[in-house]
């Protein structure tokens, strides 16, 4: 999970992926999830969005993401191999019909 506030990615958090089939699908641990539902409505981080890798692939949402993806507004930061990009997710949305490019920039 992604954390931060309107203008920036302030922490991550690294969760259990609990998919049948982790090496072609992501599903984030419900109890992680709610645990960090639980203590950003408690005055705890914001949750800006998810992160995941595509290690055999690029580091484009698949149409698998854009499935789960709610249109809520929430970034995606996918990695592949060296390369990672930023998605928000939303409806309608140029690619699949929910993702967004965002701009990434470290610093």
């Amino acid at each position: 999970m992604l954390f931060g506030g309107a203008d920036a990615i302030t922490d991550w958090q690294a969760v259990e992926n609990v998919a049948e089939e982790p090496e072609r699908r992501f599903e984030i641990a419900p109890g992680a999830l709610f645990a960090a539902l639980r203590a950003e409505r408690a005055g705890g981080p914001e949750i800006v969005g998810y992160w995941h890798s595509h290690p055999s692939g690029d580091a484009t949402p698949s149409i698998t993401d854009a499935a789960m993806a709610q249109p809520d507004g929430k970034l995606w930061l996918i990695v592949a191999r060296e390369d990672a990009t930023l998605w928000r997710a939303e409806d309608p949305a140029p690619l699949h019909g929910r993702f967004r490019r965002v701009e990434l920039s470290l610093g």
